[in-house]
């Protein structure tokens, strides 16, 4: 069942084309990963879904409803977490949560206090004195505490530090256990390597790759340390091999994957001594999309 639909969205700002007919599926029970450079169009994204910006052409909805038309209703169960908190300085923490949860209905109290209490907030404290990642707390609170079927969460762990960042991954993996849906937007693909189902690569406002993990990976390259026991004086140009680093002991490089079993059988008339191998990783998947 899908929850958000995106259908060829494009959005321009004069004649700058922030997004280029787009699109875009996430399922119930999901986790999306959407992840981009600063300027590829992924707060556009975010803000069209949100209903704050009228896409220019195309059609956005989520849980069947046109996200410009019927935004209000569609928020009564969408948690929104920005990269930014910005909060009202004069009210103690627990009072903002209180605001945000208020929004959404009934608060439930108990809920509210188990988040508090995880994400090791001193709610008696003033907003205008939190540091960064505090306030991020404070929405993240507010977002999980809620009854929402669908988060949007936009870099929704900056500014906190490791431990945090390891409760807030539990929480993710708690909304969907329950059946709900995430949207992560994300810098720290570690993180969305290891929540994430689905993935969508997002560059100068059009998505230029969408899969799972495992799918996208086979667009990527191994890495490989070997040793020999006879030099390979050509190794940086055989067809597939890129990045070639020598040393006295090894050669360091990588390897397309469709050009694997052909070198591993080119490399083993060189006698392998000691051979390592290590699987791409989505930010090698990222790096190599966004090499000009």
């Amino acid at each position: 069942m899908s929850i958000v639909n995106m259908n060829a969205v494009s959005k321009k700002f004069g004649s700058f084309v922030a997004l280029n007919n787009i699109d875009l599926q996430l399922n119930k029970g999901e986790v999306f990963g959407f992840i981009g450079p600063n300027g590829a169009g992924k707060s556009t994204t975010i803000r069209i879904l949100l209903g704050i910006l009228q896409p220019t052409s195309g059609h956005a909805a989520i849980f069947g409803k046109d996200v410009w038309k019927e935004a209000v209703a569609i928020h009564e169960k969408v948690a929104y977490v920005p990269g930014d908190v910005n909060l009202w300085g004069n009210l103690t923490g627990g009072e903002v949560i209180d605001i945000f949860l208020g929004l959404k209905g009934k608060i439930d109290k108990r809920k509210r206090d188990m988040f508090i209490d995880r994400f090791q907030l001193d709610i008696k404290k003033k907003c205008g004195s939190y540091s960064k990642g505090n306030r991020q707390k404070i929405a993240l609170i507010a977002a999980f505490a809620s009854n929402a079927d669908l988060y949007i969460l936009d870099e929704p762990t900056s500014g906190l530090d490791p431990l945090m960042e390891q409760v807030f991954q539990q929480c993710v993996e708690e909304v969907k256990n329950a059946g709900k849906t995430v949207l992560l937007s994300s810098h720290i693909l570690s993180e969305v390597e290891k929540l994430c189902d689905r993935v969508g690569i997002i560059r100068k406002g059009e998505i230029i790759e969408t899969g799972s993990i495992d799918e996208l990976r086979h667009l990527t390259r191994m890495n490989l340390v070997i040793a020999t026991t006879s030099p390979i004086l050509d190794l940086e140009k055989w067809e597939g091999v890129h990045d070639v680093q020598q040393s006295e002991e090894s050669y360091r490089f990588q390897v397309d994957a469709d050009k694997l079993t052909e070198i591993m059988k080119k490399l083993s008339s060189y006698g392998i001594e000691r051979l390592e191998s290590k699987p791409p990783t989505l930010e090698d998947l990222f790096m190599r999309h966004y090499q000009e």
